[in-house]
């Protein structure tokens, strides 16, 4: 399974992993369903980066017993978007106290947002070892195997991925995190790494026992790697009905809308987003978009996705750079200017070589990059 432009969430055309063509297909647009395209690299990407999407900026689980000065100011910091400022603060701490769980897994979310994932997981072991009980740190282990496992197209890595997910759900069943996150490998992944469209239903019927809205989110989820786009609007549309009070369940939807080219659901998902965080950066790269498929207001899109590339960090939660280039690039060519365009699609290459959207447009401008 292949990711385009580097995110957790786009899933194209299955490709052969170990010799078994690979589960759902996806969109070029973060893991969604809609116009495939090719890619040569990568063939766990698609995978693992799914599962971004379901992950917070921050530890959920709680701080440490007795956190240290250093420990929360690296918190202060990686709240911040200041990953290597945080993750020097905590080296630092760990060598006072190098058995200081939170502080492991902390620095484990510094090196995973930084893209070091051997690094990050050395270190997520380091806390599960110190707190084994902990389904949180299982979860955040699972999900970092998954992009060592994408680096390195480790089937071993893979298999320890699922694991740790399933793991994370027998320490507690009532976790919805970890609950989605073994359903999206389920979903994803061939049946010699462990998927199984069955298995991705129990566990999309168990969250929807647990959570109205995470359960509409999973049904959705399912209807998409079934390519049924009518249920999974229906059930997108039931999730943004319901109002939730966190900005994750509207991005979720405007994924999919993006990947449909559905311009009204997207604006849907947007106000959405914007009720309940109102000042997150990733409306920007949003409403651009919106804006590049309405095609209205060039002025106000290229500035929306031009304040998107100006932040100063790029979760791996958020659309990449490389993507948000794409759409500036896109823009840039139905606007007529086709020499910008190529720029950017060039650049968005540089950042991110499978990056699909610049890879298809290149190609429809016939450019051999």
């Amino acid at each position: 399974m292949i990711y385009g432009c580097a995110r957790p969430r786009r899933i194209v055309e299955g490709k052969l992993i170990l010799g078994v063509r690979a589960g759902a297909t996806r969109a070029v647009t973060r893991g969604r369903p809609g116009k495939q395209m090719k890619s040569k690299k990568n063939p766990f990407r698609g995978l693992w980066l799914a599962l971004v999407l379901l992950a917070p900026l921050v530890r959920a689980t709680a701080a440490p017993p007795a956190p240290t000065a250093d420990y929360e100011f690296a918190l202060i910091e990686f709240r911040a978007g200041a990953f290597e400022q945080a993750r020097a603060t905590l080296e630092e701490a760990l060598r006072i106290s190098p058995r200081n769980a939170a502080a492991q897994m902390l620095l484990a979310r510094c090196y995973y947002e930084l893209r070091d994932y051997k690094a990050a997981v050395a270190h997520a072991q380091a806390a599960v070892k110190a707190e084994p009980d902990n389904a949180q740190d299982h979860l955040w282990l699972g999900r970092m195997l998954g992009r060592e496992a994408d680096q390195e197209h480790s089937a071993t890595l893979a298999l320890k991925t699922r694991k740790e997910f399933k793991k994370a759900v027998s320490l507690d069943p009532r976790n919805v995190e970890a609950r989605r996150a073994l359903m999206e490998y389920d979903l994803q992944a061939p049946w010699i790494l462990g998927g199984s469209k069955a298995k991705a239903r129990e566990q999309a019927e168990s969250i929807s026992r647990l959570n109205r809205v995470e359960g509409l989110l999973a049904q959705a989820r399912l209807a998409e790697a079934d390519e049924n786009t009518r249920q999974a609007d229906s059930d997108y549309q039931a999730v943004m009905q319901a109002k939730p009070r966190r900005v994750g369940p509207y991005f979720e939807a405007a994924e999919f809308y993006v990947a449909q080219q559905n311009k009204a659901g997207l604006e849907q998902a947007i106000d959405g987003a914007t009720s309940v965080a109102g000042n997150d950066p990733r409306l920007n790269f949003y409403r651009g978009v919106e804006e590049v498929l309405a095609g209205r207001l060039p002025a106000t899109a290229e500035r929306n996705l031009e304040n998107y590339l100006a932040q100063r960090s790029f979760p791996n939660s958020f659309p990449s750079r490389a993507e948000a280039m794409s759409w500036l690039g896109r823009l840039y060519e139905r606007t007529g200017k086709t020499q910008l365009a190529i720029r950017q699609y060039l650049a968005a290459l540089q950042l991110d070589p499978d990056c699909s959207l610049a890879q298809e447009a290149l190609q429809r401008l016939g450019i051999n990059p």
